[in-house]
């Protein structure tokens, strides 16, 4: 049960982004004048509508989307129109003739293409921004309001020993760990390692490292009391971590290790509420690390098919609705010692905060059906004029985006195969919280 209301929270959540996404290109388009005939949120089957002011608001069977539908998206040809064999409009054509066909006498002017180039990029990027916001918003909520999940000074775990370094469990040989030899104890918050003050969990590992296995005074604070143990590392293998925390392999499958200082000792983990100003840098954050995401798409997507075809490690970067939607129930339903009710907001908003500025990041593509599609050619009509009036040259008109219709087909296509290949994965070689 609890697995279902996880899944219908974030599908709650997503249909609001989405409507508050194409309500960005709404308001500024009827505000500029366009004739708006729909706001549709959700595909196929109209399940309720309204007309209000000339506009159809509704929902509609599939909540994968949305649309506003604007009126002259594409300009009349400036040549004579093209036609097929068989004496009917071209494919282009016939878009240019469906853009039209619902201004009546004397609305002319209400078309988009009609548009200046500003107002056409306000249309235009009005629904990637509200992702935007929604992300900041939601990440302020987050952070100041519940906290981020951060490592403690205070100790969550001690392992009794050194255990081989593939072995998750102690054998009768393996030696004693240097923190239980010491005397290290769970709840135990360091204070001091070394010379060193303790702030933070990385103030912590960074001493463990630089201190080799030379013996090192740790101070911790052991139910209000200051107790001071010696600690001796040992060297032992180690798996490598990449940035994001997953083990790297090699080209065999198997984990890379190297030797490291080890103690055997690991920290709590906990909700840590963070100050407004830390917020714009944590968006930016999100930001660049989606953005990298995207650039490195066509590689992940091969990845991704390794392993829903050949049971490779997925990569927890990307994932499909079904994937997301999985990892919602988790987060409802998966139980865990001091993961309760504001631990699972927040990693619920967390979520949301991923896929509004997924939204945001992805639908800035340069590319056709794409609002980033639109703005480049926005971008292009107002370079087009700005150079035509330094040349003295006659008004080029608007940029003429219903020739790029092949290429547009060939992106939906695109995107279709990169939905149904991550649905696969994410069915077959699923990512889950509980590994």
């Amino acid at each position: 049960m609890d697995f279902a209301i996880g899944v219908l929270i974030l599908a709650v959540g997503l249909i609001l982004s989405i409507a508050l996404h194409e309500l960005g290109h709404l308001v500024p388009a009827k505000k500029f004048g366009v004739k708006v005939p729909q706001y549709m949120v959700g595909f196929g089957r109209t399940l309720w509508s309204k007309t209000v002011r000339g506009t159809e608001y509704g929902f509609k069977a599939l909540p994968l989307g949305g649309y506003v539908r604007l009126v002259g998206m594409y300009p009349p040809a400036r040549r004579a129109a093209a036609v097929r064999r068989n004496g009917r409009p071209s494919m282009v054509e016939e878009a240019r003739q469906a853009a039209l066909e619902e201004l009546g006498p004397g609305e002319e002017h209400r078309a988009f293409y009609h548009l200046t180039v500003p107002r056409k990029l306000v249309v235009m990027l009005g629904g990637p921004v509200m992702n935007l916001l929604i992300a900041a918003v939601l990440l302020a909520v987050t952070a100041v309001g519940l906290g981020v999940a951060q490592y403690t000074t205070t100790l969550g775990s001690v392992q009794a020993c050194v255990p081989a370094a593939q072995a998750h469990e102690c054998g009768p040989a393996d030696p004693a760990s240097p923190g239980a030899a010491a005397g290290l104890q769970a709840g135990d918050r360091i204070v001091r390692w070394g010379g060193t003050e303790a702030r933070d969990w990385t103030d912590v590992a960074t001493a463990i490292a630089a201190g080799g296995t030379t013996p090192t005074p740790v101070v911790v604070d052991r139910a209000g009391q200051q107790v001071t143990v010696e600690v001796t590392p040992r060297v032992a293998e180690r798996p490598v971590v990449n940035a994001s925390g997953a083990p790297v392999v090699d080209d065999a499958g198997k984990p890379v290790t190297q030797p490291k200082p080890f103690v055997g000792i690991g920290p709590t983990f906990e909700l840590v509420r963070q100050p407004l100003g830390e917020v714009p840098g944590m968006v930016w954050q999100t930001f660049t690390g989606t953005v990298h995401i995207v650039l490195t798409l066509p590689q992940r997507l091969v990845e991704v098919g390794h392993a829903a075809f050949g049971g490779g490690q997925r990569d927890p970067g990307v994932m499909g609705l079904v994937g997301v939607g999985r990892v919602a129930g988790e987060i409802a339903s998966v139980d865990g010692q001091g993961y309760g009710l504001t631990e699972r907001s927040a990693d619920m908003l967390s979520l949301l905060v991923s896929l509004n500025m997924a939204l945001f990041v992805f639908n800035l593509i340069p590319l056709l059906p794409l609002d980033g599609g639109h703005i480049a050619g926005a971008l292009w009509e107002g370079a087009r004029r700005r150079v035509a009036l330094l040349a003295r040259r006659p008004d080029p008109g608007p940029v003429d985006t219903a020739r790029l219709l092949p290429l547009t087909y060939v992106v939906v296509a695109a995107m279709v195969g990169m939905s149904v290949l991550l649905a696969y994965a994410d069915i077959v070689n699923p990512i889950t919280l509980t590994g």
